[in-house]
């Protein structure tokens, strides 16, 4: 196959499938975000709780 040939498609049924699975969205990548903006505001509340307030106010 040369380089500008176009490429297969597949079949209509996959063509289907591949539509189905697009028209769900982005739900894994939104979930992995998801955690770890979690994880992260988590751990900004450990470091606030175990090393800022211990420390007492700054005079």
């Amino acid at each position: 196959m040369a380089m500008n040939e176009p490429t297969p498609s597949g079949t209509h049924e996959e063509d289907a499938e591949v539509d189905a699975i697009v028209a769900k969205g982005p739900r894994g990548a939104l979930a992995v975000a998801g955690v770890a903006v979690a994880i992260v505001i988590a751990m900004w509340f450990l470091f606030y709780f175990l090393a800022f307030l211990p420390r007492g106010v700054i005079h």
